[in-house]
């Protein structure tokens, strides 16, 4: 008779790592016989390495495709199939466990109460029910409060680790270099140099215990900078949670997106100046309605060219935007497109028919995606294939919505400006409210 648990986590290579790390680890009536890996390219068929699995594991842990999942059950006769990422229907969410039931074993959910760490410090979470709602600039804007107020900041990000898994378990970024120095991906530039450009320490990788501890050492606040729509890694004392009315209802329809709506102390309403007023009513009743204790902030997230924004009206534009907002996340449009209508450019090129490699896979993985280019940049290839993708467009100039500037990475052969976002609160209360509220900001701190 056996006395372990069989478990196969469901994951992305994320929130899955740092399950296991909580909850199984080290345990032996547990066996966590393999990860499986979906949304992120090529991370199938490696090994979650021995130094970071534990003793249990002298070989590590086996990483495998989700397609592989009734195979896997059937092999290893599972127990137990663990769902363990983001940013996905209700009905893709019990599609795997109708899987995992058929071929045998239980299928489970964990709570965000079991997955999170507990802090020395005060934490502050940023969270969203979509990605791309505006989290980052949320994150960027509490950083600032909160350096204003003269508090060491150490922002926690989300897991992004697609390199080398045992070199990446903690990691801290101060400077430029310091990504350069990790080969850091376009994916995590997009989240890191942000934070980098207005004096943010940044930690992340998989070990989260470790990464907070080190963080703890440096810092008096922790800001937790949440990924897709996940729920927080670390116990928050203020738990902020972004909603987006360009696509109201999704805060009921997406895991775990509900989850965070429900769990907000502070819902940000964004994008206020851009949605439809009904998709704005929609999602405050919906906050109202689902969870009435939480303090309503507003906002609007205007874009600036940076640059000489006349330089668009009559030209080809090829508007490449942030890459998981427009795939998982299901955008049509950025900072970028805005920029191009707003300012005359003639044509917004469809570079689906010029797009190579991976970058021409993500098009037919993800067909909502129209005339823009995501971009996605999970490794030096894909990279490669975005570089080759915007050569072939035949544009006359580049409007680049992404969060990072990718002319530090990529060496364009056409005229490239930048358009970001930023947050502007709208009426009261406001963010700085909330956190003084907390004795977190201003004149009786208790930081």
């Amino acid at each position: 008779m056996r006395t372990r648990t069989r478990v196969l986590i469901a994951g992305a290579a994320g929130r899955d790592f740092h399950n296991f790390n909580l909850v199984y680890r080290g345990r032996e009536e547990f066996d966590v016989v393999g990860f499986t890996a979906t949304q992120i390219p090529n991370i199938e068929g490696r090994v979650y390495p021995p130094e970071l699995a534990g003793e249990l594991y002298p070989d590590g842990i086996p990483i495998s495709h989700e397609d592989e999942l009734e195979e896997l059950i059937r092999q290893h006769e599972v127990d137990e199939v663990v769902f363990a990422y983001s940013d996905v229907t209700h009905e893709h969410v019990m599609h795997i466990g109708s899987r995992a039931l058929a071929a045998g074993a239980s299928f489970r959910l964990m709570s965000p109460r079991e997955t999170m760490l507990t802090s020395s410090k005060p934490v502050v979470a940023v969270c969203a029910v979509r990605t791309g709602s505006g989290k980052s600039q949320t994150t960027r804007h509490i950083a600032a409060l909160l350096r204003g107020s003269g508090h060491r900041v150490a922002v926690l990000r989300h897991p992004m680790p697609y390199g080398d898994l045992a070199a990446q378990a903690v990691q801290r970024f101060e400077r430029y270099e310091d990504l350069d120095a990790a080969d850091a991906t376009i994916e995590e530039r997009e989240e890191y140099e942000p934070h980098l450009a207005e004096g943010n320490l940044v930690f992340a990788g998989i070990d989260y215990a470790a990464i907070l501890d080190r963080a703890e050492q440096e810092a008096d606040v922790i800001l937790w900078d949440g990924g897709n729509n996940d729920t927080p890694f670390i116990k928050p004392d203020v738990h902020v949670v972004v909603v987006d009315p360009h696509r109201p209802g999704h805060e009921l329809r997406y895991h775990p997106g509900e989850t965070n709506l429900r769990m907000a102390d502070v819902c940000v309403v964004n994008k206020v100046d851009s949605a439809p007023q009904e998709g704005v009513d929609a999602v405050l009743d919906s906050i109202r309605e689902h969870n009435p204790r939480a303090r309503i902030v507003l906002a609007a997230s205007p874009y600036a060219v940076e640059g000489d924004a006349s330089e668009i009206a009559g030209k080809r534009v090829l508007a490449i935007e942030d890459g998981p907002t427009l795939t998982h996340g299901e955008m049509t449009y950025g900072a970028a497109v805005l920029a191009a209508k707003a300012n005359g450019a003639a044509e917004l090129i469809d570079p689906r028919g010029a797009a190579v490699g991976s970058i021409a896979e993500t098009f037919r993985q993800y067909p909502n995606v129209g005339a823009l280019l995501p971009a996605m940049g999970y490794g030096r290839q894909q990279m490669d294939d975005l570089r080759a993708t915007i050569e072939a467009s035949g544009a006359e100039l580049v409007l680049i919505g992404t969060p990072i500037d990718l002319r530090r990475l990529i060496d364009f052969d056409v005229p490239a400006l930048r358009v970001t976002y930023r947050l502007q609160e709208v009426g009261e209360p406001t963010l700085a409210d909330v956190l003084e509220e907390r004795g977190l900001i201003g004149d009786k701190a208790l930081v």
